[in-house]
């Protein structure tokens, strides 16, 4: 099997670990689960399970694709093994935005404010963010011709 494969894996403690291989993914979680190397992450975090693993041509492409999903946040790796595709835009700010019921991204609510109302702030920056991700995600797929598996879910 040419290329590489970057897959995540649900660890013991709940936490997610992100990998990249050229080897079969099934062969590399074993290695994780045997504890092969007792400075990986997941080490100390075992038994681990395959959530989510995604093959590309090219091991560069991989390569990119495991930096860019380690930067995400938990949510967004969720939304992720779901292959919730349409919540990955929603997902990409940066710094500890959370969302609450009736808000968008992109605009805050003052406290004890009706559902709806507040305002919003330049989007510009934040608006090309959110398109960038979608646009990345969606373009490796229709251009990279790459596969994605699914394998479970985390719960």
């Amino acid at each position: 099997m040419p290329g590489a494969s970057v897959y995540i894996v649900l660890c013991r403690d709940r936490s997610y670990y992100t990998g990249v291989t050229r080897r079969e993914v099934e062969e590399r979680v074993s290695e994780h689960n045997r504890g092969i190397d007792p400075n990986c992450y997941t080490f100390l975090r075992r038994p681990v399970r395959l959530v989510y693993s995604e093959h590309f041509e090219r091991i560069d492409e991989a390569i990119a694709t495991e930096r860019r999903i380690k930067g995400w946040s938990r949510a967004k790796k969720e939304a992720l093994i779901r292959r919730d595709y349409d919540a990955l835009p929603g997902l990409a700010l940066r710094g500890n935005v959370r969302l609450r019921a009736g808000v968008t991204p992109f605009e805050t609510r003052p406290a004890g404010a009706p559902q709806g109302e507040g305002r919003a702030p330049p989007t510009s920056d934040l608006q090309d963010e959110r398109e960038a991700s979608v646009t990345s995600l969606s373009s490796d797929t229709r251009q990279f011709g790459h596969s994605t598996k699914f394998n479970g879910s985390a719960s």
